[in-house]
């Protein structure tokens, strides 16, 4: 797995991100991104510029004409969102990005209570139910990539734009596997085997989105939103009181042995492709591919470059840089996937039902604190 730290990092630092979920990490701010003031223009610099940097007869803006600020709200890791971000500043170099990082249970909470005075432009990252759950606070926007974008990756009104689908998958210690005579898992019932009991990492789906996702994940690919929970039941038993505090911490505990499988996401896991004491399956009793999600915030203050930016995370050029660096899955239908990903086509994927997982989160969370108490 390639791993490339963008060399214009120093630009713009942000220090600590959730990995996807409802962690709170301490808030960073990373400073507006100085960009160099442009060269006044003359009429031979203008007849001399490339002709695709010069508006077009329609008035279509160059990329250097858009300039002003965009404030990106983003629980994405460090490094694709460092990378993301510079790459759209390459791009459009008179545009400052302001970045506030925290997990995506607090920032969707800081867009509501900002409501009648946003400060935000751009939520880029969260899952797509997260989003759900929050959609009265985005604005619809139909953006650019809209037809290389299935339906079932985005919000029927355009509240929220799919950017990343996110298969839920099982990440196993193989050594550790092999140490005790297991059998590699395959199934998430695999995991509510006698032999699999507190060897398993799991977060606590109240802390964090990802594992919320895995919660309704496996409910409906176990009997449905009520019968479900007889498996989820069985599941927590065999964690043995064991939960992890944040679903970032599940793939990397097992990878240093702590564990022997853990619930984490594909991204997560393909971080370890060159890691030959690892491995992860796709769940063949039904996985989820719930995208992370991208969305104008309603009201956004810099609106025009706030959809430039969405424009710019779901076009080709930053969905190859963002799979081909960092294992993250193009949403787009024009583009493979990268090397070691089954292609959704491939996968058993559950009927995920985002209104029900949005509205209904409350409830589901509380009946999972209930088996824990029980």
């Amino acid at each position: 797995m390639k791993r490339v730290v963008s060399t214009a990092m120093a630009a713009m630092m942000v220090f600590s991100l959730a990995a996807c979920g409802g962690s709170k990490p301490a808030e960073t701010t990373a400073a507006p991104v100085a960009t160099e003031a442009p060269k006044a223009e003359t009429a031979e610099t203008k007849a001399d510029a490339p002709a695709e940097n010069q508006a077009d007869a329609s008035g279509e803006k160059a990329p250097e004409d858009y300039s002003g600020t965009v404030v990106v709200y983003s629980p994405h890791d460090a490094d694709p969102l460092n990378a993301g971000v510079n790459l759209f500043m390459a791009k459009y170099p008179n545009v400052k990005v302001e970045v506030v990082a925290a997990g995506t249970g607090e920032l969707c909470n800081r867009i509501a209570a900002e409501s009648a005075n946003p400060i935000a432009d751009v939520l880029w990252g969260g899952g797509a139910d997260s989003l759900a759950a929050f959609k009265e606070y985005f604005a619809p926007y139909v953006c650019a990539n809209d037809d290389v974008i299935d339906a079932a990756y985005k919000d029927p009104d355009g509240l929220w734009i799919g950017e990343s689908p996110l298969p839920m998958v099982i990440f196993y210690n193989k050594e550790l596997i092999e140490k005790d005579g297991l059998e590699i898992p395959t199934a998430w019932e695999d995991l509510i085997k006698p032999e699999w009991k507190g060897k398993i990492a799991y977060c606590l789906p109240s802390k964090s989105g990802s594992s919320y996702t895995q919660l309704c994940t496996m409910l409906l690919g176990h009997g449905g939103k009520e019968e479900g929970w007889d498996f989820i039941k069985q599941l927590y038993d065999n964690l043995d009181g064991k939960i992890v505090d944040s679903s970032g911490k599940c793939h990397k505990m097992v990878a240093d042995g702590e564990f022997y499988a853990g619930l984490t996401l594909e991204k997560a896991a393909v971080q370890y492709a060159d890691d030959d004491r690892v491995g992860f399956c796709y769940p063949q009793d039904g996985t989820s591919a719930v995208p992370d999600g991208v969305a104008l915030i309603k009201g956004a203050p810099n609106e025009e470059n706030a959809k430039l930016f969405i424009d710019f995370v779901t076009s080709k050029e930053c969905q190859t840089e963002q799979s081909q660096n960092w294992g993250r899955r193009p949403v787009r239908s024009d583009m493979e996937v990268g090397e070691g990903l089954a292609k959704l086509s491939d996968l058993v994927l559950v009927d995920y039902d985002f209104d029900w997982a949005a509205n209904d989160k409350e409830s589901i969370i509380e009946q999972f604190n209930d088996i824990m108490v029980d």
